[in-house]
């Protein structure tokens, strides 16, 4: 039984009990003595990873390990070249804030920046801000893209502290102006208090009309698939208004679920074939042959899907890119590939081809829940050659370090102005009236992947919401 549709991304997010997993293949119990008392979890964290994790032949034998460790540490040390080859797994203490984190629901400001020196000196930082989430406490407060942040509470922001910067729950933002030259802190505050927010991925869509060009422009930030029937709903509405040329401002996404990933990339690709090949999934030597066996030989298969909104006019598609592009956004890039022309534009991204899945004890003895890394994936060429720490490399090369950063599909916008004049061979109007300052600067950024207000919620991932076989 083939399937021809399981949700998948860079960035797995999808919580599954070991008991659905077990379905196929069995885990076994751990007897370790309780006289340890982390002794029974890093069993069965032990088990568990046994079972799962795509390079579970190089851990080292069970009882070689040292089950004394506290669960998070005992994890990272079963870790196949941490850094290296597996730079991707992790262990979270509650699987259901890990759960929430990966549906898109965390506690935060709600904004995404660019942090860059803010004298000549490299003593002082100021934040751009890139973007402030639908609905979050920081669009609430009125913050908007190219605001600069200059103090948190009180403090001046410097290389070493901004990091910790959003590290309370109350916050006081002091803004900034650039005066042509620098970022000079201004008398304006704002008051801002961090509350669970409900990513809306779609940040902005429009469509650009130049000549004979109808450019559709998408600022996507997540795969979530609760947001699949809204950004099937864009795509129509492209298609309506005769869009033929494409730009998918991918630069702020860091991956989610592949199956929204997929369901993308069937409204995208050229000549869309339903049923075909569009990419496949590599799991660990004991999971194949137990999925294979019981599912058939192509139970790893993901064909391109029917999407009636598909676009159908485009022979490329531009995307916009970063280090901050990652996993289930690259899984797009890499499945369009072999059927039309992908231009890159921005950054080389993250470098993440390979998926995880959320792994929880089913018999709800602690909380803990692991997201370790359990497949692979190539498309239909069997290419997967963005795995390393360099991604993909961008056909056109272009620093996202000029400020102010404009408006979302101005044309004026420093990546998207490239795009534009690749699509018409005319460059953008410099007098666009929706620039907010005249002339711009370049800027000595510190994090050129566009950091969360809240590290510690920072994922690159992707992620399976059905495992192979099931409908």
């Amino acid at each position: 039984m083939k399937i021809k549709y399981w949700g998948f991304i860079l960035l797995v997010s999808v919580s599954f009990s070991c008991k659905k997993l077990t379905e196929v293949f069995p885990k076994t119990e751990d007897t370790t003595s309780t006289t340890n008392p982390n002794a029974e979890v890093n069993g069965w964290i032990y088990d568990t990873m046994k079972s799962y994790y795509l390079w579970e032949n190089q851990l080292t034998a069970k009882a070689s390990t040292n089950n004394k460790l506290s669960p998070a540490d005992y994890f990272e040390s079963l870790l196949i070249k941490p850094g290296e080859l597996d730079r991707f797994s992790w262990i979270q203490e509650d699987v259901a804030e890990l759960t929430a984190s990966l549906q898109g629901v965390n506690k935060v400001v709600g904004i995404r920046f660019t942090p860059f020196y803010s004298n000549t000196a490299k003593t002082k930082v100021a934040l751009s801000v890139a973007y402030a989430l639908k609905g979050s406490p920081a669009d609430k407060a009125g913050l908007k893209r190219g605001d600069f942040i200059v103090k948190v509470n009180g403090n001046e922001l410097t290389p070493e502290n901004y990091n910790a910067a959003f590290s309370t729950d109350n916050l006081k933002f002091t803004m900034g102006d650039y005066n042509g030259s620098e970022i000079i802190a201004n008398t304006k505050t704002v008051d801002v208090v961090k509350a669970e927010v409900q990513t809306n991925p779609i940040q902005h869509y429009s469509i650009i009309e130049k000549g004979n060009k109808k450019i559709g422009y998408l600022v996507y930030l997540q795969f979530l698939t609760q947001f699949d029937s809204d950004i099937r709903n864009v795509f129509k509405e492209f298609k309506a208004k005769g869009v033929n040329e494409l730009v998918l401002d991918l630069r702020y996404n860091g991956g989610g679920y592949i199956s929204s990933s997929d369901i993308i990339s069937s409204l995208i690709v050229k000549n869309l074939k339903p049923g075909t090949l569009m990419s496949k999934q590599e799991w660990n030597t004991e999971l194949t042959k137990a999925y294979k066996s019981k599912y058939g030989n192509d139970v790893f298969d993901t064909d391109w899907l029917n999407e009636p909104n598909n676009l159908g006019t485009l022979n490329r598609v531009f995307v916009l890119t970063s280090k901050g592009t990652a996993s289930a956004s690259e899984l797009i890039i890499n499945n369009l590939k072999p059927y039309m022309d992908v231009i890159l534009i921005g950054d080389n991204t993250y470098g993440k081809n390979v998926g995880s899945i959320t792994l929880s004890d089913d018999k709800k003895r602690w909380k803990w829940g692991m997201q370790p890394i359990v497949l692979r994936t190539v498309n239909s060429l069997g290419q997967s050659e963005y795995g390393g720490k360099d991604g993909f490399t961008p056909n056109f090369k272009v620093a996202d370090n000029a400020i102010p950063f404009l408006p979302f599909g101005d044309e004026n916008e420093t990546l998207l102005s490239v795009a534009i004049k690749q699509i018409t061979g005319i460059s953008a109007n410099t007098t666009n009236a929706n620039a907010r300052v005249k002339g711009t600067k370049k800027v000595d950024v510190l994090n050129t992947a566009y950091p969360l207000d809240n590290p510690k919620l920072e994922i690159r991932d992707m992620f399976v919401d059905k495992l192979p076989g099931q409908k």
